[in-house]
């Protein structure tokens, strides 16, 4: 439940890309603004980071903050897309499969096996891509502030990722429609996913393990693909 109203906040026209002849310098330079500021906004939130630390960490003239995004609310935002932009590239060709799937009947065991490929690759994109830990931390001040980024990440990556969830469960209980619980069932199975991203170094010493590499994600795989299996 929201403590508040999130702030809105008017962006500021955004260049893409600089004048012609420039693209591609223009491009990186835009793109490594948007690392820094997801590390900076991530450590000291949207009122504790300035434009300066962020063109510091960049490695740019502050000019560019307000050349690319307008200043620091719409770099704010535009970090927010940068994360749905990320987890697009990683999930979209696997999820546009899975709902084309979904318009046809679909068998239990069929459902299961969608099921497992969308939380392995969830697995892969929180768990085993080491970048994610810069943009989490974006997330979870987002998650405690509920601030202008907030509806952003919730209409586009996090409603989006529990509705599939919740409809490949229903397949699989034989459902027509959508329930509650099933919806309930989808947010505690996701959710599981942060025992090993968000509470990692929780995980790891409890496990007694030094990392996250290949042959513990497949036991982390192997676990998640357990729960799916006990879903009646």
């Amino acid at each position: 439940m929201r403590s508040g109203p999130s702030r809105a906040v008017k962006l500021q026209p955004v260049r893409t890309a600089p004048a012609a002849g420039g693209t591609r310098k223009g491009e990186e330079t835009r793109q490594r603004i948007l690392d820094a500021a997801l590390k900076v906004f991530g450590t000291a939130g949207l009122k504790g980071a300035t434009t300066r630390q962020i063109a510091e960490e960049a490695g740019v003239a502050l000019p560019a903050l307000a050349y690319y995004f307008g200043g620091k609310d719409g770099l704010y935002l535009a970090c927010a897309q940068e994360i749905v932009d990320r987890y697009g590239r990683h999930m979209l060709a696997l999820l546009s499969g899975v709902r084309a799937s979904l318009k046809a009947p679909m068998s239990a065991a069929s459902a299961r096996a969608r099921l497992k490929e969308v939380l392995w690759a969830l697995v892969d994109l929180q768990i085993a891509n080491r970048e994610a830990d810069i943009w989490m931390s974006f997330v979870l001040r987002e998650i405690a502030e509920q601030g202008p980024a907030f509806d952003i990440l919730f209409k586009h990556l996090w409603a989006p990722g529990v509705d599939i969830t919740a409809e490949l469960i229903g397949r699989i209980v034989g459902e027509r429609s959508t329930s509650p619980a099933a919806k309930i069932q989808a947010l505690l199975l996701i959710s599981s996913l942060s025992a090993f991203s968000i509470a990692r170094p929780i995980a790891l010493r409890y496990l007694d393990w030094p990392d996250t590499g290949d042959a513990r994600l497949a036991r982390i795989k192997s676990a998640i693909g357990a729960q799916v299996e006990r879903i009646a």
